[in-house]
């Protein structure tokens, strides 16, 4: 999946790439160095991991 079908996803589910990176773990800033380029399996898996979280009403926050 590319990148930009994952912010797509992101956006889709009615989330902000900031909740993402926050229910990850991670700043917001590292989500958007991680989307400047191709991301391997286990982070893609991540990101959708964390979206799914969020939608189950999100372990953080």
């Amino acid at each position: 999946m590319s990148n930009q079908d994952l912010k797509k996803k992101i956006k889709n589910a009615g989330f902000y790439q900031w909740q993402v990176a926050d229910e990850m773990g991670i700043s917001q800033y590292t989500l958007c160095i991680w989307f400047r380029k191709p991301l391997p399996p286990e982070k893609e898996q991540a990101v959708l991991d964390a979206i799914q979280r969020l939608k189950e009403g999100g372990t953080i926050g």
